[in-house]
């Protein structure tokens, strides 16, 4: 039997985001910062949280700027005290969570496998770190602040995932394989929260396709704007034809953060231009 016990949502707020309370972990990146600011603008208060505090602050004052409501959360996902405090400053400034956007993540040079090298000859290490960062920080964060969202039996956890969890992309072993149990961990968290806690309690992923970030600009753009051969490749595989921009993240987000996906959980949404569904011929 549910124990959710809020009233339904009509038509006309089905996705609405006023005065709840959101954690944004990578929110101080180009994909996730996009996230917190369109959020912020409709209504959603916003914890915004990051390893480097003059990003999280900027974006926060970015927010603020505009109207919003934002606090800074200056943490490593992978640093259990830290995120602990974190929580508790949310929890005192607003006293609830209610939205929880697992972002942080991405792969990194050292995980990286280089076009002379192969898995065989590659470090562990390298691999092991850009799993830890992809996978123990999502589980990490889940655990810490979506215990107030269990123990009120209400809230959406969102997990960044990637097409590269299902499909096979060259060179980021690493990123991949955590992004793959990214999606695992999704329905997995998905069924234990419904069976547990109520029908209030949801968990989902989205999987972006290709979007330029920091992270990946010198992979995919040479110095004057200009395709590489990976960001060609990438582009001629989506049918689309181009690369995502940050902002067409944000419906997706909303629907799964707000009420209008309140009988959605367990599933991983794909935002890729059409890259999963194209095999290329």
């Amino acid at each position: 039997m549910s124990n959710h016990i809020e009233p339904r949502p009509t038509t006309s707020n089905l996705f609405n985001l006023t005065n709840r309370v959101a954690v944004i972990t990578g929110g101080s990146g180009v994909l996730c910062g996009a996230m917190a600011q369109g959020m912020a603008e409709r209504g959603c208060r916003i914890g915004v949280l990051g390893r480097t505090e003059s990003k999280v602050v900027a974006r926060v004052e970015a927010i603020c700027a505009a109207g919003g409501a934002a606090i800074p959360l200056v943490a490593d996902v992978l640093d259990r005290a830290q995120l602990e405090a974190a929580r508790d400053a949310v929890l005192n400034e607003w006293g609830r969570i209610d939205i929880l956007i697992n972002g942080a993540g991405g792969n990194m040079r050292e995980a990286t496998i280089g076009p002379d090298e192969n898995f065989f000859d590659h470090t562990h290490e390298g691999l092991q770190r850009a799993f830890a960062l992809n996978f123990d920080g999502t589980i990490l964060p889940t655990m810490i602040f979506g215990k107030p969202m269990a123990n009120a039996r209400r809230g959406s956890i969102v997990n960044v995932s990637s097409m590269a969890a299902d499909r096979a992309i060259t060179r980021i072993a690493g990123y991949s394989a955590a992004k793959a149990a990214v999606d695992n961990f999704t329905r997995w968290l998905a069924v234990e929260c419904a069976q547990k806690f109520g029908d209030g309690l949801r968990v989902n992923a989205i999987a972006p396709g290709f979007f330029v970030t920091e992270q990946n600009r010198q992979l995919l753009t040479h110095d004057d704007g200009s395709y590489t051969d990976r960001a060609q490749t990438i582009v001629n595989n989506t049918p689309a034809g181009r690369f995502g921009e940050a902002e067409e993240l944000l419906g997706t987000i909303i629907w799964l953060a707000s009420d209008a996906s309140r009988f959605v959980t367990g599933t991983v949404i794909a935002v890729d231009g059409g890259f999963s569904a194209w095999s290329g011929v």
